[in-house]
């Protein structure tokens, strides 16, 4: 059995804060669900001290990075931008530790949305702060349109681990970031149709990861739950 390892994201903001404004380490149930109809174990891993890493790594076959907040421009070189959202950057770092932990120990990575851009960063690439900084015609922020209903098609490249997606696919959309330069140890592997990048991968180092919110559809699109048995069963 596959146990996979999803690094928690946390409330720090007390106007978001649901739990009596107690901060809490969470994950979205979607995740889980998806992950265990696959047959996996789950384990929430939060975020701890960059020395505990090595350890939380070595617990979990697989990890799994989610969405959430921007990506800490610090982490490319950057300063923020005007458009900014909301950060942790304590959240970013622990993350990047993960991903270059797990590359280490040759454990397969997939990240989600946020993950993505996350993962890019992490590889030396960067990402643009807002997508009015690209020259973008597509609506990537689909709000107020529910997960379930996808809004935009991506081109998906038929050589690469996604290929058992149709090549035009259709999918959800939630981010106002996006990778502006792409890290050059991750291949483009979807892309929309204004170019902005919709899928990563690394094959030697079992890492994928794509724009979009499978978790949104995974229970009602089979193409979507498809990528969770990927990551699970062969990533």
């Amino acid at each position: 059995m596959t146990t996979i390892g999803i690094i928690g994201t946390q409330y720090l903001n007390f106007e978001e804060q649901p739990f009596h404004e107690n901060q809490v380490i969470y994950t979205r149930k979607a995740f889980t669900d998806a992950l265990q109809t696959t047959g996996a174990t789950v384990i929430i891993i939060p975020i701890d001290a960059l020395d505990k890493i090595p350890d939380y790594v070595s617990m979990v076959d697989k990890i799994l990075l989610t969405g959430g907040e921007d990506v800490a421009p610090q982490f490319y070189g950057e300063d923020p931008h005007r458009l900014l959202g909301l950060i942790n950057p304590d959240r970013d770092a622990f993350e990047i530790a993960v991903i270059k932990e797990s590359i280490k120990q040759k454990k397969a990575v997939f990240g989600v949305c946020r993950g993505m851009q996350l993962m890019n960063v992490a590889l030396g690439g960067s990402l643009y702060q807002d997508l009015s900084l690209a020259s973008t015609t597509v609506k990537h922020l689909q709000a107020p349109t529910k997960q379930q209903f996808p809004t935009h098609f991506v081109a998906v490249d038929q050589t690469s681990s996604l290929n058992f997606l149709p090549e035009r696919y259709h999918v959800n959309s939630y981010h106002h970031q996006a990778i502006h330069r792409l890290s050059d140890e991750l291949s483009s592997i979807a892309t929309a149709s204004d170019g902005i990048i919709e899928a990563v991968e690394n094959k030697n180092n079992r890492l994928l990861a794509v724009q979009w919110h499978p978790e949104g559809t995974w229970d009602t699109i089979d193409s979507e739950f498809a990528i969770f048995k990927y990551f699970v069963d062969v990533l």
